[in-house]
Formats: structure tokens, C-alpha cells, sequence
């Protein structure tokens, strides 16, 4: 049986698993909004093992790691492998207007999602003002 060859099938597909396709990203995707005093981000790790998960804070930057493995064993045979393998690390530059001492992390149905409430410093609040000495009003602020 003759098979038809293509020098650089090898190099797209070496190329696509680094950088990534529009349909295939090479990094993990991220979902990131704020919902009342919560800010949440959503990563996708579907086939992740959660205790390959890394989630670290320093100065504000959360850093987060994780390692999708090929199934080892001595009968494992190896057919297709198109799914991107190997460590994956993903950094958000958060402001200080987020309390990460207080973060909260679940991993759930492939997707890594992080709760980090909104710094108090950080919310809407009523300033008093004087005014002639005795008159007080409120404002928002």
C-alpha cells in the first residue's frame, strides 16, 4: 500500500501544539467577572487531575499550574494523541482592590474556579459631611 507523505504535516503539528489554534488553544482558557462583592476566574483543565493543580498568590499575581499525563502502564498502547500534554501555567495580575487572603478555590466538571471577594476598601460607601459646623449631610461615595 503506497501512503501519500507530507514533509511538513510534522512541523504544523508541532507548531499547533506550542502555540495553540483558534479552535485549540495551547494555554488554558480563562473566564474571568465580578459578580456583587465576588470576583471570579474560571479556567478550563478538562482531564486535569486536581491534585496536579497548583494556585499560588504573591504581590498580587496569581499564579496558576497545572499537568495534564498520558496514561502509562505496560498494556497502554498509544493510537491518536492530539489533546495537549504537559504542565500548563497560566498568571493574573490582580489589583489591590481584590482581598486575596481570602480566596477560595473548587475544581468541578474540568473547570478550576476561583472566588476572591472585592477588598473593603474596595466597595461603595456613605461619607458624612459637615457643613456650618451642625448641618450634616450624606453623600455617596
Amino acid at each position: 500500500m503506497l501512503m501519500r507523505t507530507d514533509p511538513f504535516r510534522e512541523i504544523d503539528r508541532l507548531t499547533e501544539q506550542f502555540f495553540g489554534t483558534t479552535a485549540r488553544p495551547a494555554v488554558m482558557p480563562l473566564d474571568a467577572y465580578r459578580d456583587g462583592d465576588w470576583f471570579y476566574a474560571a479556567f478550563d483543565l478538562p482531564g486535569v487531575d486536581p491534585d496536579s493543580i497548583d494556585c499560588t498568590v504573591e504581590r498580587n499575581v496569581l499564579t496558576v499550574r497545572a499537568e495534564r499525563r498520558r496514561p502509562t502502564g505496560d498494556n497502554v498502547e498509544l493510537v491518536a494523541a492530539e489533546r495537549p500534554m504537559g504542565t500548563f501555567t497560566r498568571r493574573l495580575f490582580l489589583g489591590d482592590t481584590l482581598d486575596t487572603d481570602k480566596l477560595e478555590a473548587g475544581y468541578e466538571h474540568g473547570v478550576l474556579t476561583l472566588r476572591i471577594p472585592v477588598a473593603e476598601r474596595a466597595k461603595p460607601r456613605r461619607v458624612t459631611i459637615t457643613a456650618n459646623g451642625n448641618d450634616r449631610k450624606e453623600i455617596s461615595a
